[in-house]
């Protein structure tokens, strides 16, 4: 057999050439230069202006092309992610994938009634500790945005149940540069201090830019400050084809990656080689209905496009999936299958979102059960298969010749449990075991998984000095922001 052969057979998929996410890095190039971007901070325009970007008018500011590619190369490659405990749980660099949850869905549907509701602080609790006992779940995130905290300190709450229900590396959202301090004030306790969170992060910061082409304020002041500490942030756009970018997906993404761009000269301007995640999220409109479209097969191209274009970048990148579905059904299976497969084969690194429903709007932590499982599946097709000599069996095959059976050779017992996936819910029975067992659907085993794991599942709890910390400084922070108008 050839020396040089290579026997690990794994599925390959890129949706553009070369030439042509060069076409898309220049046309974003050419957006930057001559449209430029509206920013509503002074501090980042008079930051830019010295950098040599050209100022058009109060705040729209014009960024040569060389200072776009200087801010990509200045990016980190890597970014190593740990758990609460330390131990590195996710590399966020090349095609290594992992999975985790969305925030900030305003309704759930609730696990004993199957009503939707107003979302909740335990939701967010549930969210967390389902998640923690899933393996295939990598991080974790609210999930829910409770409507029963008060509003300035909504994510402070959020981000001290999370690190008090999981060990998982934290993805969290905050209103404004105010509780955002608070938050990363919790994980430094969390961590051990300042300096051990900044060498073992275990929490990234989800912001977003405003389409098209603007950096509000409050927006900036989060990026700068996630620079200065050390703290991970993924700062990509969410945009809307037809509505907020242009209707065609080629149009779209020039605007949305323009607008990933100029969120890292930021970021590299206020503290070069800061940790960034970036990426695009391109949805269409629903003309009919006026609906964004989470399960659209034309999100899933403008994901697969601008995967190529930063892998092209050789940056770490964020990417989605999740359903238009109002309830756990096939519509959610399928649009969840289709979304993690694809997502997996981008090779994305950081795939957030994984459980939502109803176009980023509702909640189940059952759907966190049933896309675990989807990503088992996922993650067996993209591990492929092995083709060297001794999975090729030659030698047992010889043994067992014709009309002979592979059941009980030592060849089976020694490869059957590596080879062939095994699922935890799908069901296998025979259409008589099953009815006997009493004729489960999917979405009752996985809704009933999900009840079990909320009865029975503890997570590691927090050490007792650090979780009288973070409680003592999330009190005084609702005390201090009660009523404060945070800078959007």
């Amino acid at each position: 057999m050839n020396s040089g052969f290579r026997t690990q057979c794994v599925p390959q998929y890129k949706l553009l050439t070369e030439d042509q996410v060069k076409e898309l890095h220049h046309a974003s190039l050419e957006v930057l230069e001559t449209v430029g971007v509206r920013l509503l901070d002074q501090e980042a325009i008079d930051l830019l202006v010295a950098a040599g970007c050209r100022l058009r008018g109060d705040n729209n500011v014009l960024i040569p092309n060389w200072l776009v590619e200087d801010s990509i190369a200045s990016a980190p490659s890597r970014i190593t992610v740990y758990d609460q405990q330390g131990e590195e749980a996710m590399r966020l660099e090349g095609r290594n994938i992992h999975f985790g949850l969305g925030t900030d869905l305003i309704g759930t549907q609730d696990l004993e009634t199957g009503e939707t509701r107003p979302s909740r602080l335990q939701d967010v609790v549930n969210a967390s500790r389902v998640a923690d006992y899933c393996q295939e779940i990598d991080f974790i995130a609210s999930f829910g945005l409770p409507s029963d905290v008060a509003r300035n300190s909504m994510y402070i709450e959020c981000a001290k149940a999370m690190m008090e229900n999981s060990t998982k590396p934290m993805f969290f959202t905050a209103a404004g540069k105010e509780d955002l301090a608070v938050i990363i004030d919790m994980a430094a306790t969390v961590a051990g201090g300042e300096q051990s969170l900044r060498e073992k992060p275990f929490l990234i910061h989800y912001s977003e830019p405003t389409a098209p082409l603007t950096h509000s304020q409050g927006a900036v002041r989060k990026l700068f400050l996630c620079a200065e500490q050390g703290v991970p942030i993924n700062y990509t756009p969410g945009d809307i084809l037809g509505a907020s970018i242009p209707v065609t997906l080629a149009g779209g993404l020039v605007v949305a990656i323009s607008e990933a761009l100029s969120g890292i000269v930021l970021h590299q301007l206020r503290v070069k080689g800061a940790p960034i995640v970036s990426g695009v999220v391109a949805a269409p409109l629903d003309m009919q209905k006026g609906t964004i479209c989470y399960g659209a097969p034309d999100a899933r191209l403008t994901n697969s496009a601008f995967a190529d274009v930063f892998h092209y970048y050789g940056l770490p990148m964020w990417s989605t999936v999740g359903s238009d579905a109002h309830t756990l059904d096939a519509q959610a299976a399928m649009e969840h299958a289709i979304g993690t497969m694809m997502a997996a084969l981008d090779g994305a690194n950081l795939i957030h979102d994984v459980g939502y429903l109803g176009q980023g709007l509702l909640s189940n932590p059952a759907a966190i059960v049933m896309c675990s499982e989807i990503i088992s599946y996922v993650k067996r097709i993209v591990r492929g298969f092995d083709i060297s000599r001794e999975k090729l069996g030659l030698d047992t095959i010889r043994e067992v010749g014709p009309g002979g059976h592979f059941l009980t050779v030592m060849h089976t017992k020694t490869h059957f449990q590596e080879e062939l996936w095994q699922p935890k819910y799908v069901n296998r029975d025979s259409p008589e075991a099953w009815a006997s067992q009493g004729g489960k659907t999917y979405e009752e085993v996985v809704t009933q998984k999900a009840r079990d794991i909320l009865a029975t599942h503890e997570p590691t709890p927090l050490p007792e000095d650090a979780h009288r910390r973070i409680n003592e400084i999330a009190s005084a922070a609702e005390v201090e922001l009660a009523g404060m108008r945070f800078v959007s």
